[in-house]
């Protein structure tokens, strides 16, 4: 047996977490720079998964398996395929992103912050490559831990509604999702004579058209919370104002990902009867959240807040990609959750930046930042021209993939999803000129000091991934294709029979 490489990846965090746990809390600086090399670490070996994976191949790959609760058939089971690969490598270099933006943001409790964050590193990780869906449940649960610890420890004034309100939510969801895996494995042993969790014991179940429905709308409960999907949005704008800046990244980065990767991975192949009848739905709740979350970002005095309204649209482009269920629909999906971690992950770090140096987020205190702090506007401008969609930067290909491939299927729903691209555009120039041209209204703007030496290191990356994400995508589409040509040829298949 080969070197383990994924259960490296997913367990070296938590490794992390637990010396971290046992270093002294004096001095923080000795904390900080331990928990930047603990994240690091996750880098390099996904790094190398990267370098191991083989392009075209549409299976599963790295894969590790041994027997867990094998009276019950329960395995574990880890595997990466095109659809996972850049997720986990997203995951893993946000983290030390966070943990270094962190540094001047986390001044209590320093310790207790970044082991709970490689906590809950693991906990993504995991999500994104178990292939037995009971280990799939046990990671869904434990990124919640840590990620309520995060806001309701670390956040802001209301801070402990928020976090109770993203457990509820969240658990919900689950609680069904738990049920329609239980019927499942229930199912296989009825198939078969024993219980089962795999994956792809899952993709071989028999299930009547109304089972499918049923268990597709257990899962797709917790997987839309997640995403999140209009109406079940309301937990969001809440956590996001609420949690710390190392929080908002993780949270709008990758945890939000997880959604709509559960969609991919989990409801559109196991549940194909019910996907036909259900996107119609899913693709009106999709535009409705696309253009209700760009309106209600337009009219936010709170910055904070604005980029939280267009996750909720941009994750409405997603949803319509994957429902649209063409290949090149699916692939600007999985392309626009990368560049929708990075973009957006880099605004509410740029936030995160000028709140520290202001202690407001009011776009109305602002003005003029291009005059006292030059460096600043300028990679605020290149993050949020990203966010907009403007050729040249990640946004555009996803985005264009997105509306090229639905456009076939869902003609008026794509027309209509077209509207939020313009009104993005709307409310995030406004925005920037209202925070960085101007005059200079407020004499404090005029005495702030520009980026500093760690928060370029910072932002360096993320300019430049997406920069190579909108001038060289192939590299990234090439992996991910035959995975998602796999998982629509079993999506498809019974669709197109039962709409004969």
């Amino acid at each position: 047996m080969g070197l383990p490489l994924l259960t490296l990846i997913v367990f070296s965090p938590l490794v992390g977490a637990v010396l971290l746990a046992l270093l002294p809390r004096e001095p923080a600086s000795g904390v900080r720079r331990a928990a930047l090399v603990f994240a690091l670490v996750p880098v390099v070996l996904s790094g190398w998964m990267l370098a191991r994976f083989k392009a075209g191949v549409a299976d599963f790959q790295l894969v590790e398996r041994a027997a867990w609760i094998p009276q019950w058939g329960i395995e574990y089971r880890l595997g990466v395929d095109g659809v996972s690969l850049f997720l986990v490598l997203l995951t893993t270099v946000l983290t030390p992103i966070v943990v270094l933006a962190s540094w001047g943001d986390i001044q209590r409790r320093v310790k207790e912050f970044f082991a709970f964050l490689l906590v809950l590193e693991t906990g993504m990780l995991g999500t994104l490559v178990a292939t037995d869906l009971f280990l799939f449940y046990v990671f869904w649960e434990l990124m919640l831990v840590p990620m309520y610890f995060l806001i309701g420890v670390w956040g802001g004034p209301r801070r402990i509604y928020a976090a109770l309100k993203f457990v509820l939510f969240t658990m919900v969801g689950s609680l069904l999702m738990l049920v329609a895996i239980l019927y499942c494995a229930w199912h296989v042993k009825t198939e078969t004579g024993t219980f089962g969790f795999a994956y792809d014991r899952f993709l071989g179940l028999h299930l009547s058209a109304r089972e499918q429905l049923l268990l597709f709308a257990g899962f797709a409960l917790a997987f839309a919370i997640k995403v999140p999907l209009f109406p079940f949005h309301t937990w969001l704008p809440d956590a996001h104002v609420e949690a710390p800046t190392g929080g908002s990244v993780i949270l709008a980065g990758v945890l939000l990902k997880m959604g709509t990767y559960g969609f991919l991975r989990f409801a559109l192949p196991l549940f194909p009867l019910a996907v036909a009848e259900a996107a119609p739905v899913i693709v009106a709740l999709a535009v409705a959240g696309i253009v209700y979350g760009a309106l209600v970002a337009t009219v936010q005095p709170d910055l904070k807040k604005l980029v939280a309204y267009s996750s909720v649209s941009h994750l409405g482009f997603v949803m319509l990609g994957l429902f649209a269920l063409t290949p090149t629909a699916v692939a600007g999906s999985v392309y626009q959750m990368l560049n929708h971690g990075l973009s957006t992950g880099g605004l509410f770090l740029l936030v995160g930046m000028i709140y520290e140096r202001r202690h407001t987020r009011r776009i109305a205190d602002f003005g003029g930042l291009w005059t006292s702090i030059p460096v600043f506007a300028a990679f605020f401008l290149v993050i949020m021209l990203a966010s907009v969609g403007l050729p040249g930067l990640n946004g555009f290909v996803g985005e264009f993939l997105i509306l090229l491939g639905a456009f076939g299927r869902w003609p008026w729903a794509t027309a209509c999803a077209t509207s939020g691209v313009i009104l993005g555009a709307l409310y995030l120039l406004w925005m920037y000129e209202r925070v960085i041209f101007g005059p200079l209204v407020h004499e404090e703007n005029a005495r702030l000091h520009d980026l500093t030496g760690r928060e370029l290191a910072v932002l360096v990356p993320i300019v430049a991934l997406c920069l190579l994400m909108g001038l060289y995508p192939a590299p990234f589409l090439t992996r991910m294709q035959p995975s998602i040509d796999r998982i629509l040829a079993r999506v498809e298949a019974p669709a197109v029979v039962a709409r004969r």
